[in-house]
């Protein structure tokens, strides 16, 4: 029987998208180390050399690749090793707190790494994934997903967590339905 139901990763891809779209137009405070002034379809930006503003994070972006901007989100490492420790040293049936967009703000920290630096932040974030793709295994099988819980969760593994949830329920539906 074939169902006409999106896949699991046709889901998170678009909902990766919406939330990758909403970090991007996030303003971020930026120090200008250039005069700059563009304009785009109603955008317009005019700073002078030390300046202190805030800009969508996609303009940064573009800024920041002619060197015309400094930003403190480029400390973002500080940010992840701060998460990999609060998770490595939590209890095993506990997890640490992650905002919503933690993954969007690793993947865009990731892109801008060195190749050695990326395979060290490699190691860390398989470490990391794999300790919370675990717990919210055993997590989502024992219950449904609570407010407090919800809150510690990113944006992509509060999907998760009800997709284990309603397809174990499901399962044990499934295999235990004469016993019953």
């Amino acid at each position: 029987m074939n169902t006409c139901l999106p896949s699991l990763e046709s889901k998170i891809d678009v909902f990766r998208g919406v939330r990758y779209l909403e970090y991007m137009m996030e303003d971020i405070r930026v120090s200008f180390l250039k005069d700059v002034k563009a304009r785009v379809n109603g955008f317009s930006l005019n700073a002078k050399e030390g300046d202190i503003s805030s800009i969508p994070r996609w303009v940064a972006k573009i800024l920041a690749n002619h060197e015309s901007i400094e930003s403190p989100d480029d400390d973002i490492s500080t940010y992840f090793s701060r998460a990999f420790n609060r998770e490595r040293i939590a209890k095993p049936h506990d997890l640490s707190s992650l905002d919503a967009d933690f993954y969007i703000r690793v993947n865009d920290f990731f892109e801008s790494l060195k190749e050695r630096e990326r395979e060290n932040m490699l190691v860390s974030l398989n470490s990391f994934v794999t300790s919370r793709l675990e717990k919210i295994v055993k997590l989502a099988a024992a219950s449904p997903l609570s407010a407090q819980l919800e809150e510690k969760l990113s944006a992509e593994e509060n999907q998760l967590y009800s997709l284990i949830h309603s397809s174990s329920a499901l399962f044990k539906n499934k295999v235990l339905k004469n016993l019953g």
